[in-house]
């Protein structure tokens, strides 16, 4: 039996204190970013060091770990990090494990991972950081659902604590907002990012306008997908009809889940939402092997497409015709990079701070008994609560 796929937190505090003193000075001038968070919100916290206390924030983009990172070291903490397996990586993953990073699988039960997470929530002072979205939106203001697992989890440690030590404790979950602001990048800046991605695409503007340019590029975008996902257009009265993306959008993500779950014989689960149809898709994935060279290409297009899935599961049209924001143009050019250049990383738009809204922490202490009378009710109460509270932060 092969051993399990599971990457243990081994943090070093010593080591870990010393990269949060850098921390500003090396995210500054390598990742472009830095942590502005109130005062107020930093007393906050402050105030329940000595208890547990589970930080939930929205995850937009790549750089939240690094974010949350930066507000350990403003709070003189150590914080532990649920991090997706796939991030284990060479030195990087080496250094993610070294100041309290541990992995999770996504679209198993992923018992390691829960048994470790449980530990850690039973430690006096346990300070934990869960992404409750389960992955990136990539939208700097908007969140997609969040998961019940942190509040679960917790409360199930809870329950643990209260069977060892007869009494229940103060136990805390702090709804966490991120958003990015861009401190030196204007309409040039797009401007040159959407001629990099018109020259990719053999497109040759017909128009100044920035959003009508951006609307051209995802107008191929979406056609060249539809195209090799062999997905017909939609008709009116005999007609094609190309006008509603939104339509558009949600029949190729549905054709794309399905061509993964065809090739892969995985019973159809439309009753998950798709992020969790597609993190069950690569872990069935990664638990292949490549015996048969013919099958190879397929194996790769397949992750390519639960890549693509992922990158474009919260978009949808008008977003940025809402609220046109540079940081609502740099969060889609950034999707169409990554489909377009296949990168994992899009080059950095400029320089940014990243704003941290620190909620009112919620005692779960509170809710004990209401949790022992009827648990699943209070569980997604509270997660929708903690959604609402960071989506209202963002707005």
């Amino acid at each position: 039996m092969s051993e399990p796929k599971f990457v243990p937190p081994r943090q070093k505090p010593l080591l870990t204190r010393l990269l949060q003193s850098i921390s500003y000075l090396v995210l500054y001038w390598l990742y472009k970013i830095r942590l502005v968070v109130d005062d107020g919100d930093i007393a906050r916290v402050k105030a329940i060091a000595e208890r547990r206390a589970v930080y939930l924030p929205n995850h937009s983009n790549l750089d939240d770990g690094l974010v949350m990172f930066l507000l350990s070291a403003r709070l003189g903490q150590l914080f532990n990090y649920v991090v997706a397996y796939e991030a284990f990586r060479g030195f990087i993953g080496k250094l993610m494990q070294s100041i309290g990073a541990y992995s999770i699988r996504r679209g198993i039960g992923d018992r390691y991972s829960i048994v470790q997470t449980l530990k850690i929530l039973q430690q006096p002072q346990c300070k934990l950081v869960i992404f409750p979205e389960g992955g990136c939106s990539y939208q700097n203001d908007t969140v997609i659902p969040f998961r019940s697992g942190a509040v679960e989890l917790s409360f199930k440690a809870m329950e643990k604590i209260v069977k060892q030590e007869g009494t229940v404790p103060n136990f805390y979950l702090i709804p966490t907002s991120i958003k990015y602001y861009y401190t030196n990048a204007g309409n040039e800046v797009i401007s040159h990012a959407l001629k990099r991605l018109e020259t990719a695409l053999a497109i040759e503007p017909k128009e100044e306008d920035l959003y009508g340019r951006l609307r051209t590029v995802a107008e191929q975008v979406l056609t060249n997908l539809e195209t090799e996902y062999r997905v017909a257009p939609s008709t009116v009265n005999g007609i094609n009809d190309r006008a509603d993306w939104n339509q558009r959008i949600e029949t190729l993500r549905k054709r794309m889940l399905d061509y993964c779950e065809e090739k892969l014989e995985i019973p159809q689960t439309n009753q998950l939402a798709g992020r969790e149809r597609v993190y069950k898709i690569q872990s069935v994935l990664s638990s292949l092997t490549d015996s048969a060279t013919e099958t190879y290409v397929d194996y790769e297009h397949i992750h390519l497409t639960t890549v693509r899935l992922l990158n474009f599961d919260a978009i949808y049209d008008g977003y940025i015709a809402a609220k046109p924001t540079p940081e609502r143009f740099f969060s889609t050019i950034d999707r169409l990079e990554k489909e377009v250049f296949r990168c994992d990383r899009p080059k950095f738009k400029g320089w940014r701070k990243a704003v941290v809204k620190i909620g009112e922490p919620i005692d779960l202490k509170d809710y004990w008994q209401e949790y022992r009378r009827d648990r699943q009710p209070v569980i997604d109460s509270l997660t929708r609560s903690l959604q609402q509270i960071v989506q209202a932060h963002l707005d």
